[in-house]
């Protein structure tokens, strides 16, 4: 009888000096309760973040600090401490190689689920007007199509931001083609280009990727580059072929792996589809929802999905 009259007191004390340190019962000693999140320019990453955030501070109790950063400076925040989670990277090996093999200050907290796709698009229109544009053989045949006043007598490729995966350069180059690619500056200005290429029906052949709400507004084809094959594009001035597909992860650093508690967990889990992200990132663009609104409207609507993500 006296083992049993000491417990409940011994217990209660221990709940109380957990919940006076800020941690969560049966959280590892020093995890913290703060997530830094860092936020790349394209709204399919928004999305996501938006999620995990929502799900960080409704469900975890977590407090996240979020930021606007180019891809390559999160990764050297990484090392700093300024940034915990890159929630959605496109491989990146040179990266990967400098920071999670090499300085060891950041590793891969596993696969996001999304499919990444990155190519060459043209409007649907012009598909059907120009028989084999959509065949990089033929692209020279109409490049006079494609001049704009930056690229002179040559084709105009249009890319996003500068700092995005591309290969575009390289491969006008290797590839023989008379076009010049013109760095449009963001995401947003891609999607202006694609809608406005296709109410007006004025050419475009533009740099794009998946998974994005995009394609279910605007009717894109794809070019077809000379097949990937594995090592093709292991060196980046010579590469020519297709860019390969992306099984993209999350990159968390290893001071967060190791002190980031529940909250890391729950990055480690979260595994959603191309679907669930472009109807949050829709919500956002064709709904005019803030990103926590559709964050929330989407974690209300599928609980089926992302309530095996929450930490036991």
């Amino acid at each position: 009888m006296r083992m049993k009259t000491l417990v409940g007191p011994l217990v209660a004390a221990a709940l109380l000096l957990t919940a006076c340190s800020g941690e969560e019962p049966g959280a590892a000693t020093g995890a913290r309760k703060t997530v830094n999140l860092d936020i790349h320019g394209w709204i399919g990453y928004e999305a996501q973040a938006a999620v995990l955030a929502y799900l960080l501070e409704h469900e975890l109790g977590y407090t996240v600090n979020t930021r606007k950063m180019k891809e390559d400076q999160s990764w050297r925040d990484l090392e700093t401490g300024k940034v915990d989670v890159i929630i959605e990277n496109w491989g990146h090996p040179e990266l990967k190689k400098e920071y999670v093999e090499q300085k060891k200050v950041a590793l891969s907290a596993g696969l996001t689920g999304n499919k990444g796709v990155i190519g060459w698009y043209v409007p649907e229109w012009m598909a059907k007007k120009y028989p084999g544009i959509t065949d990089y053989r033929n692209l020279n045949k109409y490049a006079n199509l494609f001049r704009t006043e930056k690229t002179g007598n040559a084709g105009q490729l249009l890319d996003g931001d500068p700092s995005f995966v591309t290969n575009d350069e390289a491969l006008v180059r290797n590839l023989g083609l008379n076009y010049k690619v013109v760095y449009s500056g963001s995401e947003d200005a891609l999607i202006k280009a694609a809608q406005d290429a296709t109410k007006n029906r004025t050419p475009l052949l533009m740099y794009f990727y998946e998974p994005q709400w995009l394609f279910s507004k605007v009717k894109l084809v794809k070019v077809a580059l000379p097949p990937y094959a594995v090592g093709c594009d292991a060196n980046a001035a010579k590469v020519a072929c297709d860019y390969p597909p992306y099984l993209l992860d999350k990159i968390v650093s290893r001071d967060f792996a190791e002190r980031g508690g529940r909250a890391y967990e729950l990055v480690r889990n979260f595994s959603w589809t191309n679907d669930d992200q472009n109807a949050v990132a829709g919500a956002m663009i064709n709904d005019r929802r803030s990103a926590e609104q559709a964050a929330a409207e989407w974690v209300a609507e599928n609980k089926i999905v992302w309530k095996d993500w929450i930490p036991r």
